[in-house]
């Protein structure tokens, strides 16, 4: 007898765990392996954070909270997202979840029936696919182009429309290329979705991690119309290096809003109490922290790019936000899974096949690491190169 669900049974797992699984793993047994895989700061979590966090311990606050988390988070999530987004929500229009993947498939389940279709540009961040698998829908997969900033046109977007098309998922700044939407490039995405009557889900929380002047847009901003089909999803994991802690938002109109509280009402019952008071901290503090973090992040980038760059046999698109580059390795001839399972016997460098993205022939580096395992990775990486 077969016991797994089947649309558990056809899940892929999770390559970027993979890949950094296997790195600890060899790090364990006393090899030298510099690691690009993870998607997480290098960053401890600051001071004011972990603070209130213990305080909130020490205080007692360790039982159950509204489904949606606290009041005070939400009022706070409001309030950040009226003065950075400008986004007017009503602290019953957020909730409050167990990291920002869980923010996607709260909003993913609440809104998309058995049989209804999903497009997801490619490159995407493995999970979309998976997660829209799992409650039943389709995912319509549109492969971008690196000419276009790994960037869905409106031209492609609407190609790929059908009558079955019930979202639509952004991802700016994104995961794994990096790539910054313009306003003008979602003001035009926007207005086809809102005459579709397509549901966007924007995915935000690279938000505060961008870079070259770039700025990043809200596409909820951009009129009344759009606003009312669009789900913004932010958390704490990126901007704040809190990815263990698991806190994650939605705001959404108030119907979808009601639906994902409803969800998570049975499910996680609420995200994590203690760990709320934490990232209420995080909301008051000082927002330089933030703001050196992603400084130091650009010098990464820049001298990773100048690196990059400069390796003959490879291709490379400017990332503008988040913190990866897809680097297109075709020219070498050789599958994203074969490239990065080779790179990793021969030169101990770990780093994400373009496969799990929906990008073969690419490769995915997170700089989220030190400029000492960067310079060294890099001497590896085109030594390796080179040899191909």
């Amino acid at each position: 007898m077969d016991f797994i669900a089947k649309n558990v049974a056809e899940l892929s797992p999770s390559m970027t765990l993979a890949i950094t699984n296997e790195a600890r793993k060899l790090k364990k047994a006393g090899q030298d392996v510099l690691s690009f895989g993870a998607g997480e700061p290098d960053f401890n979590t600051p001071a004011p954070i972990v603070e209130a966090a213990v305080k909130a311990l020490h205080d007692g606050h360790t039982r159950y909270t509204e489904s949606a988390g606290l009041l005070e988070l939400r009022e706070g999530i409001a309030a950040k997202l009226l003065i950075d987004n400008g986004l007017q929500y009503e602290p019953s229009q957020i909730s409050v979840n167990c990291g920002a993947k869980h923010s996607c498939y709260n909003a993913i389940l609440a809104v998309v029936n058995p049989g209804e279709e999903v497009i997801i540009p490619a490159p995407y961040w493995t999970s979309y696919p998976e997660m829209v698998k799992l409650v039943g829908g389709v995912p319509v997969i549109v492969d971008t182009k690196a000419e276009n900033g790994w960037k869905m046109t409106p031209e492609e977007f609407e190609n790929s429309i059908s009558p079955m098309t019930k979202m639509v998922i952004l991802n700016s700044p994104g995961n794994p290329t990096g790539s910054v939407y313009t306003k003008e490039e979602l003001e035009k995405i926007a207005e086809i979705a809102v005459g579709e009557g397509i549901v966007i889900l924007s995915d935000e929380i690279y938000e505060k991690l961008v870079y070259a002047g770039q700025q990043h847009i809200s596409i909820a901003s951009l009129g009344k119309e759009v606003y009312e089909q669009t789900i913004t999803i932010n958390g704490f994991s990126k901007a704040y290096a809190m990815t263990g802690w698991r806190l994650g938002y939605t705001a959404a109109p108030k119907a979808i809003a009601e639906a994902i509280d409803n969800l998570q009402s049975h499910t996680t019952s609420n995200p994590t109490t203690f760990a709320q008071y934490g990232a209420i901290a995080a909301l008051q503090m000082d927002q330089q922290i933030v703001s050196d973090m992603r400084d130091e992040f650009d010098v990464r980038r820049q001298f990773m790019l100048g690196r990059l760059s400069a390796i003959k046999n490879i291709k490379v698109v400017e990332p503008l936000g988040a913190f990866y580059f897809l680097v297109n390795i075709e020219p070498i001839g050789i599958k994203s899974i074969n490239f990065c399972e080779k790179l990793l016997s021969k030169q101990k460098v770990a780093i994400v096949p373009g496969v799990a993205f929906g990008a073969e022939y690419t490769a995915r580096f997170s700089y989220a690491t030190s400029l000492e395992i960067i310079s060294g990775g890099m001497d590896r990486f085109e030594e390796f190169c080179h040899q191909h």
